[in-house]
């Protein structure tokens, strides 16, 4: 039954090995909990609801890896995807959360769509690999940005734009502090680091106020299907949802390559087992999501915790997806977790993003520099998308310019003259 339901294989691992992966895969994974309503609440959505509406979404995705896709991944709303819908579309931009949850809708749809008909490797093959690599790394520089920010270790001067914060006392100091902590227990590799960094660091410094562990969820009600339908054929829809598509498009990609390597689970020919499932996964998991009232759903690279355990089957998560309903009656713990505690894991999350950039080719100019021009204008420029336009199209012009045509591809001429017009529109 185990093999039919979650492609069990008896010779490969055992019940109890793919029991401890998914509960470590959980731990890995639960900070999701608290800095996503954290960082999805600052756009005017309801706190409380998007907290269950994160459970709820994380759980039935990984359900349904565990169920069709049969591997040992879980899925939640991803990290970067949910800071570009609230600080990038929201507060950057000025759209409403409305305007950005039907953005992920449409991504989720399209994403269905190019799933099924293949057509999702095509576009991935006409983005060149320094930028795929390069996509990865700023955005863990943009995440970790944030972290920063929301603890006031970095802050707004007339100046010179930004400056150290007052970080000897309040929630600075308690960021730094947990910064700490939590580099500690990475080092010594704790499972479940990041979850026990947010839990030790929220009680000091009197600077959180928890009523209770548990009670029964918060209603979803105030973000459940609230869509804006009268902007889904503006030129402003169109760019959000490419970006949102562009950039969930890559991150699942690169997990699900990185982690199934790992793992060994790789066939002689390089081919990963049940990839198209696991992409069509994601993108029903981004459709509900939307629908429940939360950003773009996706693999989570913390997948790779319940792997390096042992797990091989869909059961490692299942066994992540029970974890994450039992979590659902733990709302009052979650919500009150202040910005300041979950610095740390976003500070940590984006150095683990940044591993992607050793796989560029820093002493070869023509890669090297549309990588760097990637990376570092998401955080500058505040933006996401913004970095990944200017990465895409540095690169066709310097290869242009410098005779190097071989490197270019009709797809990566059309991308770039798409995102030319980006700016000008």
């Amino acid at each position: 039954m185990l093999e039919k339901l979650f492609g069990f294989d008896r010779k490969v691992t055992r019940v109890r090995t793919e029991i401890l992966a998914g509960i470590t895969t959980f731990l890995t994974m639960a900070y999701i909990l608290a800095v996503n309503p954290n960082i999805l609440s600052a756009t005017g959505m309801d706190k409380g609801a998007l907290f269950t509406t994160t459970v709820i979404a994380s759980a039935f995705t990984t359900l349904l890896m565990a169920f069709y896709a049969k591997l040992p991944f879980g899925l939640a709303p991803g990290m970067g995807l949910n800071a570009f819908f609230a600080y990038t579309v929201c507060l950057t931009l000025g759209y409403s959360w409305q305007f950005a949850l039907t953005a992920v809708l449409l991504e989720g749809i399209i994403f269905i769509l190019l799933t099924v008909t293949n057509l999702r490797e095509k576009i991935v093959d006409a983005l060149p690999a320094t930028l795929k690599n390069a996509i990865g790394a700023g955005i863990g520089l943009f995440i970790a940005f944030l972290g920063l920010q929301n603890a006031g270790i970095i802050v707004n001067n007339d100046a010179t734009l930004i400056s150290l914060g007052d970080i000897t006392s309040g929630s600075a100091l308690l960021g730094i502090i947990g910064l700490l902590v939590t580099s500690i227990l990475l080092v010594k590799r704790v499972r479940g680091a990041l979850l026990f960094g947010i839990l030790l660091t929220t009680i000091p410094m009197g600077l959180t106020h928890i009523d209770g562990i548990v009670s029964a969820p918060p209603s979803i009600e105030p973000i459940f299907f609230k869509f804006q339908w009268e902007h889904i054929f503006t030129k402003e829809m169109v760019i959000v949802v490419f970006t949102f598509l562009f950039v969930d498009m890559f991150d699942t990609i690169g997990t699900l390559v990185g982690v199934t390597t790992k793992a060994g689970m790789v066939t002689k020919e390089g081919k990963i087992p049940h990839l198209k499932q696991a992409f069509l996964v994601d993108a029903i998991g981004t459709t509900v999501g939307a629908m429940l009232g939360t950003s773009t759903i996706t693999t989570f690279v913390e997948s790779a915790s319940g792997v390096g355990e042992g797990g091989r089957s869909g059961l490692t998560a299942f066994v992540t997806a029970v974890c994450f309903l039992l979590a659902l009656f733990l709302a009052p713990f979650f919500l009150a977790v202040p910005g300041a505690a979950t610095t740390p894991v976003l500070i940590l999350v984006g150095l683990m993003m940044m591993s992607s950039i050793k796989k560029v080719d820093l002493t070869e100019y023509s890669e090297a520099i549309p990588a760097f021009i990637c990376i570092i204008f998401m955080p500058l420029a505040y933006s996401i998308s913004d970095g990944i336009v200017l990465g895409m199209i540095s690169y066709v012009l310097i290869n242009l310019l410098c005779g190097n045509y071989k490197k270019l591809t009709p797809a990566m001429y059309i991308l770039s003259v798409i995102f030319v017009f980006k700016f000008f529109m």
